[in-house]
């Protein structure tokens, strides 16, 4: 069931979710599907926590936690592009949720990256700042790439292909003037020089 509803997800969005589309791809009434998923907010969530089961983080002493932190924002990226449109839930979901009342599935990313930088030698409570610096950076990350796609690949003007030429110019004069830097926008090479800086900080944070 979870399955069928991120493939609708993937397709086309999460507001083309319902019930009765769900019914409809499983061959099933939609009544019997409220047994499974009380409500939409359920089964966004059990979408959410299938998402993030696709990001598993190494269990390690801690020696090679930098490395690890690499490769899981890497595994992030992938996990976001792969589904553009869970990234909206993954990020604001939430926020209306209580820590303690999420699915579990949707905290394991939480509780083995403070196992990891507590074994890499950070206090509990430098441990939870760390988590929060880095998956903050994470999901500002994914978010700003799916917001850069071009919208027109096959055009060969920057302007047109980013759909710029809808701003006003006498508005918007100074992001015009970038649609050769924005069309140039390369995600896995912005990810690596943010997660540069971040480890730096957390390095610091550590042996300081």
């Amino acid at each position: 069931m979870l399955e069928t509803a991120l493939a609708l997800i993937d397709a086309d969005g999460v507001d083309a979710l319902s019930m009765r589309r769900m019914g409809k791809a499983l061959d099933r009434d939609p009544m019997r599907l409220y047994r499974f998923a009380s409500s939409k907010d359920e089964l966004l969530d059990g979408v959410v926590e299938l998402v993030l089961s696709e990001l598993r983080i190494p269990h390690t002493d801690g020696a090679d936690w930098e490395e690890v932190l690499r490769r899981t924002a890497r595994r992030f990226r992938e996990i976001a592009l792969a589904h553009p449109h869970v990234v909206p839930l993954m990020v604001t979901r939430p926020l209306g949720t209580p820590l303690a009342l999420r699915p579990l599935g949707t905290l394991r990313p939480l509780e083995d990256l403070l196992e990891l930088l507590i074994g890499a030698g950070f206090d509990p409570k430098g441990a939870l700042h760390a988590y929060r610096l880095y998956m903050g950076f994470l999901q500002g990350h994914v978010l700003n790439e799916l917001q850069e796609r071009v919208t027109d690949p096959e055009e060969t003007d920057d302007l047109l292909r980013l759909g710029l030429h809808r701003l006003p110019v006498r508005e918007f004069p100074r992001i015009r003037s970038l649609a050769a830097e924005l069309a140039a926008y390369d995600g896995a090479r912005e990810l690596e020089e943010g997660l540069d800086v971040v480890i730096a900080g957390l390095h610091r944070q550590l042996t300081g």
